[in-house]
């Protein structure tokens, strides 16, 4: 990784410029091509430099509501196939394991996310009889909090790269 790299994750820690040709905008800014701009991401993402690229949305506002964390007491012999099977459906946002206390049974977990809470409840009764484990607890989310990344990987008093500063060049 260059410091040309390191310019392109600064540019864009705070998200894509919402322009008709958000990489061509990035590139101008930089001083490099579109094209440079993604061959260097995509190098970026097979080191594993960077480990997601995506799109962020509010489900809230789009009506999806009920969101719970369903918590399940597998056998640990199971729990490989188990998660590999919650994970094929789309509703399942994230699937991942815990280690279990004297206290919390409970050791893998999932997000399941829906429009209705007896709808979720219902597709986790179907999830928990296609799997076989009866054993499980819907934690349904009371409030959203604001999510932020874990913060820039510059000082903010470095040089600005804003992408708000970057306009539309040429799209």
């Amino acid at each position: 990784m260059d410091n040309l790299d390191l310019e392109i994750l600064f540019v864009l820690q705070d998200g894509i410029p919402l322009v008709r040709e958000p990489f061509s905008a990035i590139a101008a800014h930089l001083g490099i091509t579109p094209d440079e701009v993604v061959e260097r991401l995509k190098r970026l993402r097979e080191e594993k430099v960077i480990r997601k690229f995506g799109l962020f949305v509010w489900k809230s506002k789009l009506g999806v509501v009920a969101n719970a964390m369903v918590v399940w007491a597998v056998p640990s012999n199971r729990v490989q196939d188990v998660a590999e099977f919650l994970s094929r459906f789309r509703e399942v946002t994230h699937c991942y394991e815990r280690r279990t206390t004297p206290k919390w049974r409970y050791n893998l977990y999932t997000m399941i996310h829906g429009v209705k809470r007896k709808i979720v409840s219902e597709f986790v009764k179907t999830l928990s009889d296609g799997v076989g484990v009866e054993d499980y607890t819907i934690l349904f989310s009371v409030r959203e909090f604001v999510r932020r990344s874990t913060g820039p990987i510059r000082p903010e008093d470095s040089r600005s790269t804003e992408l708000s500063n970057i306009s539309d060049h040429g799209a």
